[in-house]
């Protein structure tokens, strides 16, 4: 394979993105969207198995999800909208044609930000899905399952602006989690819910002149999309340098081997013979639909990211996990507000930090050891603030608050209650602390005075022998500062 360090081409590349709706029913009639059903042809009726005589009708639901997903995306909105037959031969689509749309997309003229720099998008619009055929190992026919055909299926087609597999991979990415955030879809790739193809092409370096494109289709996992285009890459690369011309054609994704294949050559939009749906009524959206459908968007990842800099001052990192795994960052929000209840001056500057420490790191570990869901556990963000709090107040010392954690997550009860079952809280009492500490001194009068001649190491020293003397439950800095105090 050539190496692409050396290349003497330009790629081109855009993306075609599906994604099944996340909604209570299909596309064009009553029955069930359960991504989750195992059992074959349940979910079906005569609409989606296209019986003749039978009509669709509109997901209002499918409408507005899209809706909410291109105003996510920066889109305008078309006021006039209508459906179209797209001719097709589906063997998994019963009608023998797909639903779609062409002339007139729901969504268009968007964008999306990935690594500092807008990648636009051409258009999103709705149709639905097909089923799924399944090839049994070693035998001579197909099984088709109906469930998924009539599904709502949002169509993605960005502008040709990704240059390289890092794009693929960061665009696929982030638009999968803003899906989630809207509510669209979950996006799940194992279950068929999104699926990627690459558009790319290759182009000399020092000319605007495109070359052909090629489809990679069939590709399973966001990163194999970024495989695909590697490949592609390398593949397109040797085919120019030994005077070979590239076929317009469609590939798919082996993602045994880690290569393209090839399966088809490419169809245009008049292979299709698109016309207006003429079972489907032409729609009209106002002003103030649209208005109402923007106004129900949450925060969305971008949002976040900001917000979370600006109010939290995490690191990059920090807010990256909490905005990525949204229902984590919701957690720790929420264990912010009831910590944040219990502190008050300088240990209201020490919460955030720790706070986000815990949460990302000790809870979900610890979580993951019992094997419990990280957000369908007995420990409420509620006394999860109460537990961070105490920890900030010097209540219970680090060492015993690795204990109360383990025991706040396998009962559910309060910390306050295990903290006085376990004997667990740690002693900050002067009075109580200046007695052992004047016993220390006395049976250590050497280090007493090695730290009066400025030795720092004695401090240490006599401040593990007061925690050792109290059995670890005295403040360490309590200490510390008591023992200055005493010997200075």
């Amino acid at each position: 394979m050539l190496r692409l360090e050396i290349m003497k081409y330009i790629p081109t590349i855009g993306l075609e993105i599906h994604v099944e709706l996340k909604t209570k029913t299909k596309m064009f009639c009553d029955s069930l969207n359960d991504p989750d059903e195992k059992h074959p042809n349940v979910n079906v009726c005569p609409i989606c198995m296209g019986h003749p005589g039978t009509l669709p009708v509109i997901n209002e639901e499918a409408l507005k999800k899209l809706m909410m997903v291109g105003l996510a995306l920066s889109c305008s909105i078309s006021k006039r909208y209508f459906f179209e037959r797209k001719n097709y031969f589906y063997p998994d689509l019963p009608k023998g044609y797909q639903i779609s749309q062409y002339q007139k997309p729901l969504c268009y003229d968007g964008k999306l930000e990935i690594n500092d720099r807008d990648i636009r998008i051409e258009r999103i619009h709705l149709e639905e899905d097909a089923g799924r055929l399944y090839h049994p190992p070693g035998k001579d026919y197909t099984l088709v399952d109906y469930n998924r055909a009539g599904l709502p299926l949002m169509e993605l087609v960005t502008k040709p602006d990704l240059e390289n597999a890092s794009d693929v991979i960061k665009f696929a990415s982030e638009l999968r989690l803003l899906l989630r955030y809207v509510g669209a879809s979950d996006a799940d790739m194992e279950k068929g819910q999104m699926r990627v193809e690459v558009n790319i092409s290759l182009r000399p370096e020092g000319t605007d002149t495109l070359g052909t494109k090629v489809e990679v289709k069939n590709i399973n996992s966001i990163s194999a999309a970024g495989k695909a285009v590697e490949y592609e890459i390398v593949r397109q690369t040797e085919a120019l340098e030994a005077g070979e011309k590239i076929v317009q054609e469609t590939r798919g994704w082996d993602d045994i081997h880690n290569k393209t294949v090839s399966q088809r050559t490419k169809e245009g939009s008049a292979d299709y013979r698109y016309f207006p749906e003429p079972d489907l009524p032409p729609l009209r959206f106002e002003d103030t639909a649209i208005g109402e459908v923007r106004a129900a968007l949450p925060e969305l990842p971008s949002q976040r990211r900001a917000r979370f800099a600006q109010e939290y001052g995490l690191p990059e990192w920090d807010i990256e996990t909490l905005t990525t795994n949204k229902p984590l960052g919701d957690y720790f929000e929420n264990v912010m507000s009831e910590a944040s209840e219990e502190l008050s001056g300088e240990d209201k500057k020490k919460l955030t930090k720790l706070a986000a420490n815990y949460v990302i790191t000790e809870y979900q570990r610890r979580l993951s050891e019992l094997g419990a869901d990280p957000f369908d556990t007995k420990l409420s963000p509620e006394m999860f603030g109460e537990f961070i709090a105490l920890i900030v107040k010097g209540a219970v010392s680090s060492s015993a608050a690795q204990t109360l954690l383990n025991e706040m997550l396998q009962t559910g009860l309060h910390p306050d209650h295990i903290i006085h079952e376990k004997d667990l809280g740690q002693v900050s009492d002067t009075d109580e602390l200046n007695k052992i500490i004047e016993q220390v001194v006395l049976q250590e009068p050497k280090a007493a005075e090695d730290f009066k001649k400025g030795k720092e190491a004695s401090l240490k020293f006599l401040v593990g022998k007061v925690m050792a003397a109290s059995k670890g439950k005295a403040n360490p800095q309590v200490v510390q500062d008591l023992i200055k105090q005493k010997l200075q």
